[in-house]
């Protein structure tokens, strides 16, 4: 049964941080069951959430996501639990592969066999936070010894996992707690249910003990138009910067945007690449329009499947913070009193 209750809110920068605790006691206080913080420029995520943790009393808080090459397993594990023990054993470990153009290219970290390094980072998370202690060597990295100077509020976290193609839905169906999809269409969710029924078979799993999320990106507005054109700079930006997300984008049948989009990017020209985006496009993979449009839009992608639908409103300069707010107040649970 579709419960047409749950529901989060991301967060990935253009808001400060001080503005997202703000943005997050708004949350709760309008019944969304989890927020979450994305790791890139937009502040230190665990940071972020552990003042959300003092700030708050009932909403789940999140990572979405925690790159598994940008920090190391054991540091990755420390934070998690610090916020978890502060939050009141409230706290969600989603992590990820990122992107080698984020991990090379901004942070110089070498990328390498992302699969592995992702299912070996659970496991030492999981063992160190069971055990206290851990020695581990693995094909991507090692640790001789590494042991907590305080005991975890929980010895078992929830740890979600990022996947936007097969394989690595496969491992989460292994794995995880959780899968955190992105720019999902109202067909993902089918497809990805098979890979992590792949997954879960193989280790004696049930599907079903995976939920199935997705950030969502959305923009509210006046009319449909205007909340269509908000979402085209992200759109153009995560589909000429992020080589992955631009496959995403053709897998879901926008081949030609797809090209044009990276064409454009590549040869310096922004402009081009949002022009390149198609009303289209956006509709397919976000949630754009008017504050009615916009639930019915999240009440989609409920019965198509996903079970925690991740509201993520791309708002950047001035005036951020009001956008955030205004998507929040439009999807919360709250309207669904009385039903």
């Amino acid at each position: 049964m579709v419960d047409s209750r749950r529901i989060g809110i991301a967060f990935s920068g253009g808001a400060s941080p001080s503005e997202i605790v703000d943005c997050v006691r708004l949350a709760e206080s309008l019944g969304y069951e989890s927020a979450w913080v994305a790791e890139g420029h937009g502040g230190d995520q665990f940071a972020v959430l552990a003042a959300c943790a003092a700030q708050t009393s009932r909403i789940l808080l999140g990572t979405s996501i925690t790159s598994v090459f940008v920090r190391t397993a054991p540091t990755i594990a420390m934070a998690a639990l610090t916020v978890d023990d502060l939050s009141g054993g409230r706290f969600i470990l989603g992590i990820g592969s990122s992107h080698k153009v984020q991990v090379e290219g901004e942070h110089g970290v070498p990328y390498a066999k992302p699969l592995t390094r992702v299912r070996e980072t659970v496991e030492l998370i999981r063992r160190l936070a069971r055990d206290g202690r851990v020695r581990f060597h693995g094909e991507t990295f090692s640790t001789e010894k590494f042991d907590l100077w305080f005991t975890p509020r929980r010895r078992a976290l929830p740890i979600y996992v990022s996947a936007v193609f097969p394989k690595m839905a496969v491992l989460c169906g292994e794995i995880a707690d959780g899968i955190i999809l992105t720019r999902s269409t109202l067909h993902t969710a089918a497809g990805i249910r098979s890979h992590l029924a792949e997954g879960a078979l193989r280790v004696g799993r049930q599907p079903g003990e995976v939920t199935v999320t997705s950030l969502l990106p959305i923009a509210v507005g006046d009319t449909r138009q205007q909340a269509l054109n908000a979402l085209r700079p992200g759109l153009a930006f995560y589909a000429g910067f992020f080589p992955r997300y631009n496959r995403l984008i053709a897998a879901h049948g926008f081949t030609n945007e797809a090209a044009a989009i990276a064409a454009a990017w590549a040869r310096g020209d922004q402009n081009a690449a949002e022009r390149a985006v198609s009303d289209a496009l956006i509709d397919a993979t976000s949630i754009a329009g008017t504050p009615q449009h916009c639930r019915e839009r999240v009440e989609a992608y409920r019965r198509s499947g996903i079970d925690l639908p991740i509201v993520s409103p791309f708002a950047r300069g001035p005036g951020a913070k009001a956008r955030f707010e205004m998507a929040i107040r439009a999807c919360a649970p709250s309207h669904d009193k009385g039903r």
